[in-house]
C-alpha cells in the first residue's frame, strides 16, 4: 500500500517526517520539566479521553451494524417480502444484456452493408459491356467505385 498522501512528494513527506521527529522531541523534553501535579492532571485527561472514545465506539458500533443489516434498496412496485434481491439482479443485467443486443444489431447492419456493397458492384459487372482486359486494369477498382451516370 501506498502511505503518500495525494499530491505529495517523497521530498515533502520527509520533511514532514523530520519536522514531526523534532516536534515530538521538543515536546517530550518539555514535558519532562513540567511539575508532578501538572503532569498527573495530563495523564488523568488522557485517560478519560480514552474512556470517551471507547465508549463512543462501542455505541456506535451496534448501531452501524443495526443501519447496514436494514439498509435495503427499495422501489415502488418492488416486493417487500425479500424479493428485491431479484429485482436488482435483473437491473444489475438489463444494462448488459442491452449493450449485448445493440452490439449484435451493430454487426448485422454492418454485414448487410458489406453485402450490399458487393452485389452492387457484382450487378455493375455483369451489366456492363467491358473487354476482358479491362477487369486485369489497375484503375479498374476505382472504375468500380466511381458513380455512374
Amino acid at each position: 500500500m501506498n502511505s503518500q498522501r495525494p499530491g505529495a512528494t517523497p521530498n515533502t513527506e520527509a520533511l514532514e517526517a523530520r519536522f514531526a521527529l523534532r516536534a515530538t522531541a521538543h515536546l517530550t523534553a518539555r514535558a519532562e520539566a513540567l511539575p508532578q501535579d501538572i503532569t498527573e492532571r495530563l495523564r488523568v485527561a488522557r485517560e478519560q479521553a480514552i474512556q470517551r472514545a471507547r465508549a463512543v465506539r462501542t455505541e456506535v458500533a451496534p448501531q452501524v451494524a443495526a443501519s447496514r443489516a436494514g439498509a435495503t434498496l427499495t422501489w415502488p412496485g418492488a416486493p417487500s417480502d425479500g424479493g428485491s434481491g431479484w429485482w436488482l439482479k435483473l437491473g444489475a443485467l438489463l444494462p448488459l444484456v442491452a449493450l449485448v443486443a445493440g452490439l449484435m444489431l451493430i454487426q448485422d447492419w454492418h454485414g448487410s452493408n458489406q453485402v450490399s456493397a458487393a452485389a452492387e458492384i457484382d450487378a455493375s459487372l455483369l451489366s456492363d459491356d467491358l473487354p476482358p482486359s479491362a477487369y486485369s486494369d489497375p484503375g479498374f477498382v476505382e472504375f468500380l467505385k466511381s458513380p455512374q451516370d
